[in-house]
């Protein structure tokens, strides 16, 4: 994947992030170009920047935004009222956290929409409070670029979805 600078892109794990600059530099005597990637302080708690290799791209997993078409889709996923979903809670955590891993926005979806049927149901732990909390701010963020609306609009739209 090729990025421009005011580019938004997703970085698996922190989310949605903005290319706001790009550098060369010299590393173990080789000269390679680096995107500098802003991660809005909604997403990590604090503004961060990251330098990531521009050949890397692909193998970190950092995409575009998600495109209409796949918000919709998103919208769909979190209506699953049924899923298959391991009742064993060392397996479910794992299971989540590879989806987290993946960067792949349906993925985080069924996390979303897993733990917060689970949450409906019952109390969830801390850890799975945790991984809600990152993985719904990360959907909210993505899909909130995608719209073109402020989160608070995006988190209408996903509970919405989620009540169906």
């Amino acid at each position: 994947m090729a990025a421009e600078v005011g580019a938004t892109v997703v970085y698996p794990v922190h989310g949605v992030a903005e290319v706001v600059g790009s550098e060369t530099r010299t590393v173990a005597g080789q000269m390679a170009t680096y995107l500098v990637l802003a991660i809005s302080g909604e997403n990590r708690g604090g503004d961060l920047r990251i330098l990531v290799r521009e050949d890397q791209f692909d193998t970190i997993g950092i995409r575009p935004a998600m495109s209409s078409d796949d918000a919709s889709q998103v919208l769909d996923v979190l209506a699953v009222v049924d899923p298959r979903v391991s009742a064993t809670w060392s397996r479910r955590f794992k299971s989540h956290q590879e989806k987290l891993k993946s960067g792949d926005v349906f993925d985080l979806a069924e996390v979303v929409r897993n733990l917060a049927l689970r949450q409906h149901e019952r109390t969830l732990g801390a850890a799975d409070k945790a991984m809600y909390r990152r993985a719904r701010t990360s959907l909210l963020a993505e899909l909130a670029v995608t719209w073109g609306v402020s989160t608070d609009s995006a988190a209408e739209r996903v509970d919405g979805a989620l009540r169906r």
